[in-house]
């Protein structure tokens, strides 16, 4: 039996994004390994001793999604390796995975620590084009730009299903960590103004007083904090989406609601740049107000090709 290493951003991340992301990865990896044996290991603390011969002795070992990267792993590094890491296990595959944000190449130990860590021969899937110029900044160039894998499912035919005009109800999120309080407020009024039910998703903990805080007189429905219970709602309600909170935007994408996401980092930006995605700047209430009262299809353009690419390359050799 194959074991399949998982480095995993969603243990212990207050953040319900990575699960998000998270259950993507699983069911696409899934899919091209149905037989094999996955073992999570986190990515959000530091990685022991065992985890390091999990990794060593498994077939392959992917690292899944988010904005792992950054231009410097010394000082900022939401995956938790370092030097030490890297004399000890290495030919881990990228899935999907970002730059945390727009900044300059990568600095000297960040170039020695991922040609280290990183396969050097296997193609790594990698989220946008921004981060595929970073890595071949630094000599890689087996990277593909597959999109993240939890947009991977959104083909024309779903795109098709999604409705193209206003429903009653919308589906809310802000994130309590990159607060705009003037902006996030006037688009919570221009909602109130449209729609007949505001909802609310805290995607981290931190959003739920965020939101206490911003609503004031505005009313607004909770959703509980957790995928499951925010699947339920997307399958039993009609509702658009509007929020800074990207993944829950493709969340209910994936669940064929009309989605509109408002960028506050590079992550909505670049992917929108590549997909599609509908995506607005934080602030503008113009065009917020505008996609509410038009007739709006939803189109993403996936990269078929470098992602049958990815794919393949495991079927080919196992």
């Amino acid at each position: 039996m194959r074991t399949i290493a998982l480095l995993d951003p969603s243990i212990a991340s207050p953040n319900l994004g990575d699960q998000i992301i998270m259950d993507s990865v699983r069911k696409e990896l899934h899919a091209i390994f149905p037989d094999s044996l996955f073992i999570h290991i986190q990515t959000q603390d530091k990685i022991s001793k065992p985890s390091h011969k999990i990794i060593n002795r498994s077939h392959h070992s992917f690292v899944g999604g988010t904005n792992l990267l950054s231009s410097n792993m010394n000082s900022y590094n939401q995956w938790k390796v370092g030097l030490l890491d890297a004399l000890s296990i290495s030919d881990i595959i990228l899935m999907g995975v970002g730059w945390w944000q727009y900044q300059d190449n990568p600095n000297s130990f960040t170039r020695l620590l991922l040609r280290r860590l990183l396969h050097k021969s296997v193609l790594h899937s990698i989220r946008d084009s921004y981060t595929e110029q970073k890595l071949r900044a630094i000599g890689m160039d087996n990277v593909l730009n597959t999109g993240c894998p939890t947009m991977w499912s959104l083909t024309e035919e779903h795109c098709a299903s999604i409705p193209t005009m206003k429903q009653s109800g919308v589906l809310v999120t802000f994130t309590e960590y990159n607060q705009d309080r003037a902006s996030d407020l006037e688009t919570l009024k221009l909602l109130g103004s449209q729609y007949s039910t505001i909802f609310y998703w805290p995607q981290n903990s931190e959003d739920y007083a965020y939101m206490e805080a911003l609503r004031k007189d505005i009313p607004v429905a909770y959703i509980s904090p957790s995928l499951p219970a925010l699947d339920d709602f997307l399958k039993n309600n009609e509702v658009d989406y509007i929020g800074t909170r990207l993944h829950a935007g493709i969340r209910a994408i994936q669940h064929k609601k009309r989605s509109l996401v408002i960028a506050i980092d590079n992550r909505a930006r670049e992917i929108s740049q590549d997909t599609n995605l509908p995506v607005v700047a934080r602030g503008d209430i113009s065009s917020i107000s505008a996609w509410i009262k038009s007739i709006s299809s939803t189109n993403i353009t996936l990269k078929t090709k470098n992602i049958d690419a990815w794919k393949s390359q495991f079927v080919r050799h196992g």
